[in-house]
């Protein structure tokens, strides 16, 4: 079960706390942690509060030789865990919940964590890139960007934590460089990344070339998709187009492993207004079989923003958190991310994910079923 491999994965974490002056098991602070922050914690006190309330039942699987820590002991071990440790032991963990489906979307994108910031210190808001599987829908792992550094450097990090072999990696237009793309293809699976104007000749040669293969009024090229939809009071239509040409373009003789374009080409008009919009987006990927696939994935790409960083903003209140402390933030952000991997995999329920939460807040069986994954005990 997840929460046994959870277990262990903590076990298995230095607890940093000088020996002679611990009182509480760093599992016993982190699993908590955990289940606080499942039923609705959102700072140190209320990990201590959610403990003092529920000390009987989690006295039924935990040791606390001590009792229920303070809100200092778990701000104090939050500051201190190792967070390359800890995202890597969450890395681990996150497998435990299925291998990559075949030809999976696994979103990377990065979020800014607003509340972090400190103008005492000058100290910028934490930003954090995190990997989505769009159709399982665990978060798989995430890193931390840091003060001096970009989503550039971050990302063939994460990738060397993830098991995405077989899956297709995509990315916005900051994960398109060479050394990420060569990083993808090491992994043993396909990228598909958005090219944009800063890409120079590469973006101009492979404009030019949808534009006189697709766009021209004399082109019979067809879409490999041709949707539309009306959500959100707008009607929008989508026409996607695949090219195995990209190999010819000169600008993209030395891109690693590149093997196909795709132009989406989006005409949207809103309601009540005469206006129409139309937008020409740009991809390269590395896969050249199953088009059709290609061109679902750069729409799954932005469940991550819906499904992960939204319900971050909105359901965990990720960006009106006031914590300051650099480890801290990064280590209470994997938090979240636990939480939300194991309410989200109760997949019968109808409630929404906040209404899960208050459900293993007030009842301590259902809690159990969301650590367990056992919805039929």
């Amino acid at each position: 079960m997840s929460v046994r491999n959870l277990v262990q994965e903590f076990s298995a974490l230095n607890d940093p706390r000088c020996g002679g002056k611990v009182k509480h098991r760093l599992i016993d602070v982190l699993v908590i942690a955990v289940c606080a922050e499942i039923a609705g914690a959102e700072s140190w006190g209320d990990f201590a509060l959610y403990g003092r309330s529920k000390q009987d039942w989690l006295g039924t699987f935990l040791a606390l030789p001590n009792g229920i820590p303070s809100h200092d002991t778990f701000r104090r071990v939050f500051m201190l865990i190792d967070t390359g440790r800890f995202e890597a032991f969450f890395g681990s963990w996150a497998r435990s919940f299925g291998a990559t489906l075949d030809r999976e979307v696994a979103a990377i994108d990065g979020k800014t964590i607003r509340g972090s910031h400190d103008r005492g210190r000058e100290q910028a808001a934490l930003h954090v890139v995190s990997a989505w599987a769009c159709d399982r829908r665990p978060v798989l792992g995430q890193r931390q960007i840091g003060d001096k550094s970009n989503e550039i450097t971050a990302i063939p990090e994460l990738l060397d934590v993830l098991d995405i072999k077989g899956a297709i990696v995509t990315l916005d237009a900051m994960g398109c460089q060479r050394t990420i793309a060569s990083k993808i293809i090491e992994k043993g699976t396909d990228y598909l990344v958005t090219l944009k104007a800063n890409q120079g000749k590469k973006f101009a040669a492979v404009q030019e070339l949808c534009a006189t293969t697709y766009f021209s009024r004399s082109s019979a090229h067809q879409p490999m998709r041709d949707e539309t939809d009306d959500d959100h009071g707008r009607l929008v239509r989508r026409r996607v187009f695949v090219c195995a040409g990209a190999l010819v373009l000169e600008p993209l003789r030395d891109w690693p492993g590149v093997k196909t374009d795709l132009a989406v080409k989006t005409i949207r008009h809103v309601g009540g207004s005469d206006k129409t919009e139309t937008d020409i987006r740009y991809f390269l990927s590395s896969s050249d079989g199953q088009p059709e696939i290609l061109a679902r994935a750069f729409r799954r790409h932005w469940q991550i923003e819906n499904s992960l960083h939204r319900v971050l903003d909105v359901t965990f209140d990720e960006d009106h958190c006031r914590i300051r402390d650099r480890k801290a933030v990064q280590n209470f952000a994997l938090l979240r991310k636990i939480a939300i991997n194991l309410v989200r995999r109760h997949h019968e329920s109808k409630a929404s994910l906040k209404g899960r939460r208050k459900m293993a807040a007030w009842d301590n069986r259902y809690m159990e079923q969301v650590l367990t994954g056992n919805f039929h005990a």
